[in-house]
């Protein structure tokens, strides 16, 4: 999906949620357990219950692979369920040189065939590169994070007076350009988004922490958005995890449709 695609879905539902498919198998509703793939219902029954309010959804790919070939499986049937027009993200976090990364890319794009992965940018250009390859597929670079540790490196101070975390926004956004690259920045992180769109005015931000980590969404947006909204906020446990009696789906969908409704006052 290119931008004026997603831009078009945005303003279409007049939402930019997106929802975070991680499904623990110790917190999806206990009857789930008794279906052959419970992993891919409890997703199945999250996206039928979602998909009216969001433009994309999010799969964590550490809660797949952890269960071996079968996760894998899931997570296959899973992507074939959700609906083509949605905007697909891998948030897989990879983060290697050369080849390797190479590979990475033609995993999550070719092989499963997502819109956009999440990288780790640390290990410098040639670690991102080989991700732009592939057309009409976006790299999403770890920008500013929303964990407590983020502050441990990223918010360090230069000689120059910038923090790490804006010197490896602008340096990043110099190998790829809005049509193909995103940044992670964490919603508790509210207060540096003025400062980010001064940086990166035009690229779009995957913003993951409203919610469970009660980040603010309308400061957030207030300090982010753009013409072409340039948001993609994400919610993964306060929506799929509101409720875990059989009753979930109902949850779900009520918390998914309370955020779009936020969203759709900016609009």
């Amino acid at each position: 999906m290119n931008r004026e695609e997603l831009i078009a879905q945005i303003f279409e539902k007049k939402s930019f949620l997106c929802v975070g498919l991680d499904p623990d198998i110790s917190k999806i509703p206990s009857f789930l357990l008794e279906f052959e793939d419970p992993v891919f219902e409890f997703n199945k029954r999250i996206i039928d219950a979602t998909k009216e309010y969001c433009v994309a959804y999010k799969p964590n790919i550490a809660f797949y692979e952890c269960l071996g070939p079968k996760g894998w499986i899931s997570l296959k049937k899973t992507i074939d369920y959700i609906p083509k027009k949605m905007f697909l993200i891998a948030d897989a976090k990879r983060g290697d040189i050369g080849n390797t990364s190479l590979k990475y890319a033609e995993t999550f794009f070719k092989t499963y065939d997502f819109d956009a992965i999440t990288v780790a940018p640390y290990m410098g250009e040639d670690s991102v590169s080989p991700f732009l390859t592939i057309s009409k597929k976006w790299v999403i670079v770890l920008g500013l994070t929303s964990n407590s540790g983020s502050s441990s490196f990223q918010q360090l101070t230069l000689e120059s007076g910038k923090k790490l975390f804006e010197d490896v926004l602008e340096k990043t956004a110099t190998w790829g350009d809005h049509s193909n690259m995103m940044f992670v920045v964490g919603a508790t992180n509210e207060n540096q988004f003025s400062l980010i769109r001064k940086k990166i005015p035009k690229h779009f931000l995957l913003v993951p922490g409203v919610g469970a980590q009660e980040g603010d969404l309308h400061k957030v947006i207030q300090g982010g958005i753009i013409k072409d909204v340039g948001l993609l906020i994400n919610s993964s446990r306060g929506i799929i995890y509101a409720s875990n009696d059989k009753f979930f789906e109902e949850r779900a969908s009520e918390e998914a449709k309370k955020l779009k409704d936020q969203m759709s006052l900016y609009m």
